[in-house]
């Protein structure tokens, strides 16, 4: 049975075209991965270019960087660093999380949740930013992550918008994303839905539809970082080394909740076991051994990380890599014409039918430009306590 991307049609209209380039960051990866068998040559092509994007038309005003500190930082905690077991070797792992391999990182201060629409709202009275998804693209844009050859898409469509999750009233084929992703002009942070939606009740929600760029701004203006790979996935961990989830071993169940996941049959049927549909406040679900909310599930969350699909099977494994900060460039044999930057945590809509990546090893990428109604982000510090 086909179950490549392009066993049914997707770019139904060049709308959809610019839906596809906004989302195939986030679930290619899962379609190339878990619902094909698709082999990469090894000549495949390495993305080399990586562009910053400008998050606004003029900087913002960053904060002053916090050089000591005399007290632990406001809704921040200490990770006193150490050695683990990086990605993973057991049999639900994906191919990006291959092989298992020692890793070293220094202490750090992480926020304790994911940056709620709060918090955003702060940094937006106080710069004027303006978001990614509430600038309408430009073709140029569009252009350089499309293949060679593809036509453009009409001035008209060129419009502000992101993208947002909408269940299906009925099973699926789940090789088809463009059933439950849809391109929702006017859909952003404020209106998380689209338009019609805003904020009402969901001020202590994470933060969405930011992009990498969007979340980087932030942590400038803050006078804070995001994390890499290697403190995130140790952060997640909470000191339980090579365990399968954010709090052992044990599997979610119906009457045991542990994060804020997809219920029930996806992408049509969400029981709503957990208590919320969609994104919940943060620190609903129990922390993890850090004092850390929401490692998995909730929201993705972006990385500093350039995305590289087989970054751990060229370390050497018998070598402990000390503070990694990741590939010199994005590389994805699937998507060589698109830039990535790396996401960690799973979302409200991983389930194990279609998802599992709530798990801390998991890992994806996602164009550094786009956001998208499931990924947020949060900070972290360097600096450690003034001594006596």
């Amino acid at each position: 049975m086909d179950r490549s991307p392009n066993s049914k049609p997707f770019f139904k209209s060049t709308l959809g075209l610019m839906l596809a380039l906004g989302v195939i960051a986030f679930l290619l990866s899962y379609l190339a991965t878990k619902l094909t068998t698709i082999r990469v040559a090894e000549t495949a092509s390495r993305t080399l270019e990586t562009p910053q994007s400008t998050p606004m038309d003029k900087p913002v005003p960053a904060a002053a960087p916090l050089r000591e500190l005399d007290a632990p930082p406001a809704g921040m905690v200490w990770i006193a660093g150490g050695e683990f077991w990086m990605g993973t070797d057991s049999k639900e792992a994906w191919p990006d999380e291959q092989p298992a391999h020692r890793v070293r990182v220094n202490g750090f201060w992480m926020d304790t949740h994911e940056l709620t629409n709060a918090e955003f709202r702060k940094f937006v009275a106080s710069t004027n930013f303006q978001t990614t998804a509430e600038r309408a693209p430009t073709l140029e844009e569009i252009m350089a992550q499309s293949p060679p050859g593809t036509p453009p898409p009409p001035p008209e469509s060129l419009v502000p918008g992101s993208l947002v999750f909408r269940p299906t009233d009925r099973e699926v084929p789940l090789n088809d994303f463009s059933l439950w992703w849809h391109w929702t002009p006017g859909a952003n942070w404020q209106h998380p839905e689209g338009p019609k939606t805003d904020l009402a009740g969901r001020e202590s929600h994470p933060v969405v539809h930011v992009s990498w760029d969007d979340a980087v701004a932030y942590a400038e203006w803050a006078g804070k970082r995001l994390p890499t790979e290697a403190e995130w996935e140790f952060a997640a961990r909470g000191g339980l080394d090579r365990q399968h989830y954010t709090w052992g071993e044990a599997s979610p169940t119906p009457t045991s909740q542990l994060a804020n996941l997809w219920t029930g049959d996806f992408p049509y049927r969400n029981t709503v076991q957990d208590g919320f549909e969609r994104t919940a406040p943060v620190g609903s679900f129990p922390p993890n051994g850090y004092g850390l909310h929401d490692m998995a599930g909730n929201v993705w969350e972006w990385c500093s990380d350039w995305y590289d699909r087989d970054a751990y099977k060229r370390l050497n494994r018998e070598k402990v890599t000390v503070n990694p900060d990741g590939p010199s460039a994005s590389h994805d044999p699937l998507r060589p014409f698109t830039t990535q930057r790396s996401q960690r945590g799973g979302s409200f809509l991983c389930n194990d039918s279609y998802c599992s990546r709530y798990r801390p090893s998991a890992r994806h990428g996602g164009t550094p430009d786009t956001g998208i109604s499931h990924v947020g982000f949060r900070c972290v510090l360097s600096t450690p306590l003034k001594g006596p």
